[in-house]
């Protein structure tokens, strides 16, 4: 929780409301609240594999994860991870739908959602990143075990029962 009041730099109380506690600015009279953490990011499919990359900063360092990151405040999430996409895998992709929206409660940074779209790559040449490095395709049966949190790894998981479960068309 916040102990400062962002806009006047007054302490904070603690107060009930809608049966919780809650971050109070006695100053601006008025409650603070915390907010989850948006992300938005990509589920890219080639010939039945998925796309994924390996992080090289906490948290979760070394871990897999598929091309994401947070929404700025002046972005849609559809923008995010088309942004996102092409800063870590040097992809240029095109959105197709809206794949799920995923809370996590795994991350030290806090809790959030991630918005995972189907993307399909238009462009640009496939590349390691400052952020994420040997971006690799894996068969449903050659995923790593070691995947990032944050819903990522619940993304994969959906992915590869989605594929399990369908004998053809359209992924998740």
């Amino acid at each position: 929780m916040i102990q400062y009041c962002p806009d006047c730099s007054a302490r904070l109380e603690l107060r009930e409301s809608e049966h919780r506690q809650r971050s109070f600015c006695p100053q601006c009279q008025r409650f603070h609240y915390v907010q989850l953490k948006v992300g938005a990011g990509a589920l890219i499919e080639k010939e039945g594999s998925l796309l994924l990359l390996q992080r090289t900063q906490a948290p979760f360092q070394g871990c897999w994860n598929l091309p994401a990151g947070y929404v700025e405040v002046d972005e849609s999430p559809l923008e995010t991870a088309i942004r996102e996409t092409y800063e870590e895998t040097g992809l240029r992709v095109e959105v197709k739908g809206l794949v799920d929206v995923i809370f996590f409660a795994d991350d030290p940074r806090g809790n959030g959602i991630l918005i995972l779209y189907a993307c399909t790559p238009v462009g640009g040449q496939l590349k390691a990143s400052q952020e994420a490095v040997d971006p690799t395709y894996f068969a449903v049966g050659e995923l790593p075990e070691n995947l990032a949190g944050g819903g990522h790894d619940q993304a994969v998981e959906a992915w590869k029962r989605a594929c399990a479960g369908k004998t053809g068309g359209a992924r998740p």
